[in-house]
């Protein structure tokens, strides 16, 4: 049962945009990545056959504890793949309804004209726009390592190193065992498309971290300094939580929150792995955490990603699904304007970052709008980041200063994000980066590592005569 439960799993995860299957399946824990990976894989083409069956079957309304994700594993291994090995209820459950699913296929063969299982399937679509050209960004753990440690370790394993990009066209030229260091980020390393680094000594150990770009820009501008108390609100799978462990030093709390226990124990060894310290998890959902706990009295910056639709994931179109439904989306924004306009409640916060893996406007900027007339001017959208070729979509005065991420624009998955500073009577203009990414930006350009000491100039030494 540990097998279908995984593969459920990781589903889920697609659909809420946690990631890519690989990053997925290999975060699960399952000891058997190939055989969860290839069930996985097969469900998701099979997916738009399975939902024909479980509707035609009534399946999901016969038996309504039974989980959907759960319902087309389970109905992929019993009608296309090798049979059933689980034991225990679902197997029973399963097995009780298989007349039924078979009577169902073979209308649906009948329907379509059609003799083989295969022949149930839509073309292959081709993948999304840019795709296939979007790299591997491994960034640095810099809690375990640094950037020159880890390039020399590349080198060794034959990789030749190209310096910091000077343009994304740059990026996109990679091939072969070539990487270089990103024209944006200062810890994020390049390297061609495809790149599998799953088995590597450096993932394994927590050195480095396999993440998007565009996914380690909302920990990279909210830029929390050493010692403060920062909010996650929607944390799990965890990696934008060990980024800002890394950006704070390990100096200071980071309160973590999502509401799937599982998730959460994924996430716990994966920041054990990273060697983050001075984390608190919690299964709750962020909706009912309550703003004037003393716990939180010191909350200073909070970072909310919350479920989205994922529509800017480049494997989306492995899951071949249509867009979502204007009902689907109006949903996900009532969810999300409420989640943003909770974060904002939190008495010390100073500075928010609001990120989506969404390219739909009601989820992006209708959102930051709506709750931005909601608080008055209690807090103002910032430009975090004014050399980011992507803005945001002319929806209102200032959403040019939200950032946008696209596979074709800036090689990353689609992404949305953006911050906010509370206001203060009196002060200055807040400045476009908090000082803590100045700084990071500042080292990037003089090379040097982030957290290194400013380059002293050489005396020049006199000669002894």
């Amino acid at each position: 049962m540990a097998l279908y439960s995984a593969a459920a799993a990781v589903l889920e995860g697609l659909e809420r945009g946690d990631g890519g299957i690989k990053n997925l399946v290999y975060n699960s824990r399952f000891p058997h990545v190939r055989q969860l990976y290839a069930l996985v894989s097969e469900t998701l083409r099979y997916s738009p056959v399975l939902e024909k069956l479980l509707a035609g079957a009534a399946l999901l309304q016969t038996e309504k504890k039974l989980p959907p994700q759960l319902a087309k594993v389970l109905v992929y291994d019993l009608l296309f793949g090798k049979g059933l090995k689980c034991g225990g209820r679902w197997k029973a459950l399963a097995r009780r309804h298989r007349a039924r699913l078979e009577a169902e296929l073979a209308r649906l063969k009948v329907q379509q004209k059609v003799s083989r299982n295969e022949d149930l399937l839509a073309p292959a679509r081709a993948a999304s726009p840019g795709a296939s050209q979007v790299p591997r960004y491994v960034r640095v753990n810099t809690l375990k390592t640094c950037v020159d440690d880890v390039i020399d370790f590349f080198k060794r394993q034959g990789y030749s190193y190209l310096g910091k990009a000077g343009s994304v066209d740059e990026l996109r030229a990679l091939s072969g065992k070539k990487f270089a260091l990103d024209l944006h980020l200062p810890e994020l390393l390049v390297f061609p498309p495809q790149t599998d680094f799953h088995d590597n000594l450096l993932y394994t150990s927590g050195h480095i971290i396999l993440q998007d770009k565009a996914s380690c820009l909302p920990a990279f501008l909210l830029a929390p300094t050493a010692g403060s108390h920062v909010i996650d609100a929607c944390a799990a799978p965890g990696n934008k939580t060990s980024h800002l462990a890394a950006i704070m030093k390990n100096k200071g709390q980071i309160f973590a929150f999502d509401v799937d226990t599982k998730r959460l124990a994924t996430m716990n060894t994966m920041l054990m792995r990273a060697g983050v310290t001075g984390f608190q998890l919690t299964q709750q959902d962020f909706l009912t955490v309550d703003p004037g706990d003393l716990k939180y009295s010191k909350v200073t910056y909070i970072l909310l990603d919350p479920s989205c639709s994922g529509s800017g994931m480049v494997n989306r179109a492995l899951m071949e699904e249509a867009a979502p439904s204007a009902k689907r989306l109006q949903a996900l924004a009532g969810f999300q304007r409420k989640a943003l306009s909770h974060a904002l409640s939190f008495p010390a916060l100073q500075r928010l970052v609001y990120s989506t893996c969404s390219l739909h406007r009601e989820e992006n900027e209708d959102v930051v709008q709506a709750v931005l007339q909601e608080r008055g001017s209690a807090f103002r959208l910032v430009d975090p980041f004014p050399s980011w070729p992507c803005r945001g979509l002319t929806a209102f005065p200032g959403a040019e200063s939200c950032l946008r991420a696209s596979p074709v624009d800036t090689l990353t998955h689609g992404f949305f994000v953006a911050v906010l500073e509370r206001c203060e009577e009196g002060a200055a203009e807040p400045s476009s980066l908090p000082a803590a990414a100045e700084e990071n930006l500042q080292q990037a350009a003089e090379g040097r590592e982030p957290g290194a000491a400013p380059k002293k100039r050489k005396k020049k030494k006199q000669r002894v005569k």
